[in-house]
C-alpha cells in the first residue's frame, strides 16, 4: 500500500502514546528500506537477478490475493505459482509471444481441475485464480520487461519514480489542502486534490529525470518524460484504489504482514503493478512516433 493508503495509517496514529507512534514509524522505516534495497538491487542486477527476484514477489504476491479468498493452499493455487514460474521463464528467454498461449493453457488446466474434482470449487474460484495470476503474475512481469529494454536500467528506474514520486507528492498535497474526497468508501483519506498534487508532482519528476539522463531516455525531448510519467500517475490511483477495495470487499487491512509497518507485497507494489504495462507500452509507441 502506498501513499494514499499511509494516511489512514498517520490518522489513526493521532492521540496514541508516543511510544507507540516511535515503534510504529520505526517498523515503517525499517520495512521501506529493506524494500527499497531488495528493488534496487534487483533492477540493477538485470538477467536471470531481476527475473528471479520479481518472480519471487509475484508468487509472494498471489499467495497473499489467494489468502484473501483462503484458497492459498489449494490445488489450484499451486498450479497459479508454477505457471508464474513458467511466465518469467518465457519473459527471460523473450519467449513474449507464448504468454497469450501460457494464458489460455492456465485456464484449460484450472477448468479440468474444476470439472474433475466437481463439486469442490465453484466456477467463481476459477476465475478468482485467473484474474491473480493476470492481475499479479503477468502485470508485474511487465517491470522485468522494462528492465530488458534498451536504457532499461534508466527506464525502470523512471517506472519507480513515476509511481512513488506520485504518491509522495499525492500525500503531502492531499494533508495540506486535501478537501474534496475521491473516493470515500474505499480510501476515506484521498482526496481530489491530493490526485492532482500527486499527477502534477509526477509530471515534474518525470520530466526532471529525463532531462538528467538524455542520452540514456528513449525520448527526443524532456516533454515526453514529463507526460509518460504524468499518464501513468493518472491511472495509477485506479491500481492503488483496486487493491484497497478488494480488501474492503474482503475485511482485511493489509494483504499480509511479510513488510512491517506496510503490510504486504501488494499493498506495497499496488501502483506498480498498475502502471508498469502502461509505461511500457507508452514507452514503445513513443520510440515507433518518434
Amino acid at each position: 500500500m502506498i501513499i494514499s493508503d499511509e494516511s489512514d495509517y498517520y490518522n489513526n496514529l493521532e492521540g496514541t502514546p508516543y511510544g507507540a507512534v516511535y515503534l510504529f514509524m520505526k517498523e515503517r522505516i525499517i520495512g521501506g528500506f529493506f524494500v527499497s534495497l531488495i528493488t534496487i538491487i534487483a533492477l540493477l542486477s538485470g538477467g536471470i537477478v531481476t527475473t528471479c527476484i520479481f518472480m519471487i514477489i509475484s508468487i509472494i504476491g498471489l499467495w497473499e490475493y489467494l489468502r484473501v479468498h483462503s484458497m492459498e493452499k489449494s490445488i489450484l493455487a499451486y498450479v497459479d505459482y508454477v505457471f508464474t514460474v513458467i511466465l518469467y521463464l518465457l519473459i527471460f528467454f523473450e519467449l513474449d509471444n507464448f504468454i497469450l498461449p501460457l494464458l489460455i493453457v492456465l485456464l484449460m488446466l484450472l477448468l479440468a481441475i474444476y470439472v474433475f474434482t466437481f463439486p469442490k470449487y465453484l466456477d467463481i474460484d476459477i476465475a478468482k485464480v485467473l484474474f491473480s495470476f493476470i492481475y499479479v503474475a503477468i502485470m508485474m512481469s511487465f517491470v522485468v520487461m522494462i528492465r530488458r529494454m534498451d536504457c532499461g536500467l534508466y527506464l525502470a528506474f523512471y517506472l519507480l519514480i513515476a509511481s512513488w514520486g506520485n504518491d509522495i507528492f499525492a500525500y503531502l498535497t492531499g494533508r495540506a489542502l486535501g478537501k474534496h474526497k475521491m473516493s470515500p468508501k474505499v480510501s476515506p483519506n484521498k482526496s481530489v486534490e491530493g490526485f492532482i498534487g500527486g499527477v502534477l508532482g509526477a509530471f515534474v519528476i518525470g520530466m526532471l529525470y529525463a532531462m538528467a539522463f538524455p542520452q540514456m531516455l528513449p525520448f527526443t525531448s524532456p516533454l515526453w518524460g514529463g507526460v509518460v510519467a504524468c499518464v501513468a500517475a493518472m491511472t495509477s490511483v485506479v491500481g492503488d484504489l483496486c487493491a484497497s477495495a478488494i480488501k474492503r470487499n474482503h475485511d482485511v487491512k493489509d494483504y499480509s504482514h511479510l513488510i512491517p509497518g506496510h503490510g504486504g507485497v501488494i499493498d506495497r507494489f499496488d501502483s506498480v503493478i498498475y502502471i508498469a504495462p502502461i509505461i511500457y507500452w507508452l514507452v514503445n509507441i513513443i520510440s515507433y512516433i518518434q
